[in-house]
């Protein structure tokens, strides 16, 4: 893949241009025309349903793995279209990695769930600086540097998940996807994590899927509201800006009923 960025200034990292995702005959996202901006917090929220998860993963191509579904429009990576018949899922899920909402570590160590990624892709350098750089990027060294070789499903939820991000984080993504990453951790994991997203946005361009509405105004730089379209129930983008704006002046009274808890 090109590591040209798609504009002149490289402000974005990923563009999505007349995007729709469908399941079989059922159309779940419309027409969505949204530009991620690069190192940056991207929140996606919006009512249960709205296709929040499924425009998430339409920007790696994890949809495919779907039987019944597939794309129409464009989503650009630095100046690639990703959908592209050229394109290989896998490079493009090694440069745009996903966190899940439930943490999956492997059943093998600490120390192998933060290395596997990097070694079946061919990873050639010193692995154990590697292990170590991803974990304490991920806020997790200290807590595990001297039980490395113990079972990663034996940490706690809050840390299982970071050990999730060190993983993703060990492949040297240049995106990292989040599909509610917290909602399954306590209130002090889910403050961890929100740290985390923060620290690490320096290095990474992060788009989260959240429902929780305070967690969105926390922790992101900007906001997509999505919704139903009453007429076909496709989801649809019905207002993007920077997060302040949107929590405090939103453009749409549907944005504004939605975040004021009216609907939703």
């Amino acid at each position: 893949m090109s590591n040209t960025p798609t504009s002149a200034d490289g402000q974005y990292a990923i563009e999505a241009l007349g995007l729709n995702v469908y399941y079989g005959d059922f159309r779940a996202v419309k027409d969505v025309e949204l530009r991620i901006r690069r190192h940056k917090i991207t929140a996606i929220i919006g009512p249960s349903g709205c296709g929040k998860s499924t425009v998430l993963r339409a920007f790696n191509r994890m949809n495919e793995l779907v039987p019944t579904a597939h794309t129409e429009g464009q989503v650009r990576f630095n100046g690639v279209d990703i959908y592209d018949p050229s394109v290989d899922p896998v490079r493009v899920r090694q440069r745009i990695g996903m966190v899940f909402q439930k943490p999956n570590p492997f059943p093998k160590s600490i120390y192998e769930n933060v290395a596997w990624g990097a070694r079946i892709n061919g990873f050639k350098g010193d692995m154990d600086a590697l292990v170590y750089e991803s974990l304490h990027q991920a806020a997790l060294w200290d807590e595990v540097k001297d039980k490395l070789q113990q079972s990663g499903l034996s940490l706690s939820g809050g840390q299982q998940q970071r050990l999730c991000i060190a993983r993703t984080i060990a492949v040297r993504p240049d995106i990292i996807l989040m599909d509610e990453p917290a909602s399954a951790l306590d209130p002090i994991a889910t403050l961890r994590i929100e740290q985390l997203m923060q620290e690490l946005s320096s290095a990474y361009t992060i788009i989260i899927v959240t429902h929780n509405m305070q967690q969105a105004a926390r922790v992101s730089d900007y906001t997509a509201f999505f919704s139903l379209d009453e007429a076909d129930r496709a989801g649809v983008l019905i207002e993007y800006g920077e997060t302040d704006r949107m929590f405090t002046r939103p453009a749409s009274r549907v944005t504004a009923d939605y975040i004021t808890g009216r609907f939703g």
